[in-house]
Formats: structure tokens, C-alpha cells, sequence
């Protein structure tokens, strides 16, 4: 399996810490947050990793090397000036990333969570990792039903998605159709989001889930960056 970390983006809530410095590349317990997930990639036998960059994208390659030092082959792909954003980054990674099934992470967040707890091979488009609600988004995002299946209809309890999940590329296809004519899906490469794929392919039943009970963090702020630093230090 090969992964794909989101690292494109411009860390605009992030700010002033984020004027500099890429989001992924910022530090929090003596390491950038990136190099948390390279080192649990590594632990769970992922051998290919693709970063895709634009926000100062330069800084990637000065900082992580060829991913040698991990005993991993990173891939940076640089997107251009702007980012692609979740689903046109997966679109535009696909050739380097194959066809079989891939582990994606979001660049910003912190865990603990064993990388290798996750299926190798998903039954479906996606299987997602779920974590309880955190107290800046307490509604949460889908439901995670007893049969493992993840939806996004009725009113019972929802937990948040994790930024981290295992994606068939077959969750693209005809992915100009369930998108509409969005802003950017007309740009080339194009840019837009995954979250329109990801419930088009709940409605098929399509998506599964699993719930990590574990330590997770949502870096999305320099406060909270701060709260993880401490804690891990």
C-alpha cells in the first residue's frame, strides 16, 4: 500500500505561524507534525509515500530528504500556486499513487493510532477512520453504524472524521457528475473537494468505518498546536 499525505494547503487559520512555514512542517513535541506520520507509515510497513505541496511547497524537499532516513521513498508532488484541494490533490496523485487501495492523511493533524489497524483492502470506495467529536466541531460528520457501514441520513449520534482514511480509486469515477459545476472542476488539473464523492458513495453503501478511541488532534490553530506541543513534550 502506498500513501498520500495532504499537504497543500495554506494553513490560513493557522497564521501568523503558517506566513512561513507550511502547516505539516510545523513543530509539536520536537518534530514536525509530518514526521509523526512518516514515522508511523514507516511502523506499519508503507514503503511509498506521496506529499502533495503548493503553499510553500519548496520547503518539503530541504526538510524531509528522500524519506531514506525512514526507510521510506517519498514522492513530492507539487500542485502549483493553489492547492487542489482534497479530492482534485487524490485525482491529480492517482498516477503515482496506482491502482490498488492507499492510506490518505491529512498533513495537520496528530495521532496515535496504529496505521496498520486500518484494511488493506477496503470493501468498498473508502473506509474511514472515526473519532469522538472535538469540542470546536461537536456535531461531528457521519454515523458509524454497527455494521461498520458510514452514512451521512438520520439523527443518531455522529463522530468526526479523522482526516485519515483508506481510498479505492474507483471513488473518482464520474466524479464530474457528482460535483456539478463547481468553482475549479473546470481548471486543469482540476480543483475540488472529496467530501461530495465520499457521501455519493454512502448512498450505495459504498463506505465503511472503524472508531478510534485513541488520541487524535485537529492542529488547526496555533493554540492547539501549543495545547499538543506541551502535551507530547
Amino acid at each position: 500500500m502506498k500513501a498520500l499525505i495532504f499537504s497543500a494547503g495554506k494553513g490560513e487559520r493557522m497564521r501568523p505561524l503558517t506566513l512561513h512555514t507550511p502547516k505539516p512542517l510545523l513543530v509539536a513535541g520536537g518534530k514536525p507534525l509530518i514526521v509523526w506520520h512518516l514515522e508511523r507509515l514507516a511502523a506499519a510497513g508503507i514503503e511509498d509515500v506521496v506529499i502533495n505541496t503548493a503553499w510553500l511547497g519548496d520547503q518539503f524537499a530541504p526538510a524531509l530528504g528522500d524519506g531514506s532516513r525512514w526507510g521510506l521513498r517519498l514522492h513530492l508532488l507539487a500542485e502549483g500556486a493553489e492547492p487542489l484541494e482534497t479530492g482534485g490533490g487524490i485525482l491529480n496523485a492517482l498516477p503515482v499513487l496506482g491502482d490498488a487501495p492507499f492510506l490518505v492523511v491529512n498533513g495537520d493533524v496528530w495521532t496515535d493510532v496504529d496505521f496498520g489497524s486500518l484494511p488493506a483492502s477496503p470493501a468498498g470506495d473508502a473506509h474511514l477512520l472515526l473519532v469522538d467529536n472535538p469540542a470546536q466541531h461537536p456535531r461531528g460528520d457521519f454515523i458509524l453504524h454497527a455494521d461498520g457501514r458510514v452514512d451521512d441520513v438520520g439523527e443518531a449520534t455522529r463522530l468526526t472524521y479523522a482526516g485519515i482514511g483508506v481510498y479505492r480509486a474507483g471513488i473518482l469515477d464520474g466524479w464530474r457528475t457528482v460535483i456539478g459545476d463547481t468553482a475549479g472542476a473546470a481548471m486543469q488539473p482540476p480543483q475540488f473537494g472529496l467530501a461530495p464523492l465520499l457521501r455519493h458513495a454512502m448512498a450505495q453503501g459504498r463506505v465503511s468505518g472503524q472508531h478510534h478511541r485513541g488520541q487524535w488532534t485537529d492542529v488547526g490553530t496555533p493554540e492547539r498546536l501549543a495545547q499538543l506541543d506541551a502535551q507530547l513534550r
